[in-house]
């Protein structure tokens, strides 16, 4: 599987972006996938996944009920709504994927097998 992160850009804070991980190759319904988020000079951290399972979904606490994490298996797409923007949402942001992550190591980027480039949003203020 190979991601490619799309989405990212200027907004104003308050506004909304929607971010885009497309996948090719082999399908990734049944994998792992998440969002992390790289400021400069600071470590990667998580923002949101969804297990295997492919239903449950996790979020940063940072990010909870401002940012929405969707997937459309037949597009092989992995998506991250972001509304309620902040300048302290300013990052690079990675979509990342494994197939092997059990629940309790969804937030750790070194569990990840696969990544994205990222694409970079900024939030003016």
């Amino acid at each position: 599987v190979q991601l490619q992160a799309s989405g990212g850009g200027l907004v104003q804070a308050g506004g909304s972006l929607k971010l885009s991980c497309a996948a090719s190759g082999r399908t990734f319904s049944n994998y792992a996938v998440a969002w992390f988020r790289q400021a400069p000079g600071k470590e990667r951290e998580f923002v949101a996944a969804f297990a295997r399972s492919g239903s449950m979904t996790y979020y940063a606490d940072s990010v909870r009920g401002r940012f929405a994490i969707s997937r459309d298996n037949a597009k092989k797409t992995v998506y991250l709504q972001m509304n309620g923007l902040k300048p302290e949402d300013t990052a690079a942001y990675y979509c990342a994927t494994s197939p092997s992550i059990i629940t309790s190591s969804l937030r750790n980027p070194s569990a990840y097998a696969t990544w994205g480039q990222g694409t970079l949003v900024t939030v003016s203020s």
